[in-house]
């Protein structure tokens, strides 16, 4: 991919459209890629009420599971500290 990065660029420089939305700002850093051949998904639908609180049962009603005890986790993180002393 091609790609331009300028840093410190002036802001007088930019496009109106750009100069716009930064008010005060004197430079910026401008990145510039060719893109076409990249193709972007839209964006999933936002959920509904009534999906929502379908989804909220569903995690309800899933077996929990026990997770780890907090002796577990200390022993782990003493094991993982200790390679790095050793």
């Amino acid at each position: 991919m091609n790609k331009i990065v300028r840093e410190h660029y002036p802001v007088e420089n930019l496009p109106e459209d750009l100069r716009a939305e930064f008010p005060g700002a004197r430079f910026v850093t401008v990145e510039v890629a060719v893109d076409d051949e990249i193709t972007f998904a839209p964006p999933p639908a936002p959920m509904t009420a009534s999906e929502a609180a379908a989804w909220v049962r569903h995690l309800h009603e899933r077996p929990a599971t026990k997770g780890r005890s907090m002796e577990e986790i200390v022993a782990e993180v003493r094991t993982l500290r200790n390679e790095w002393e050793d």
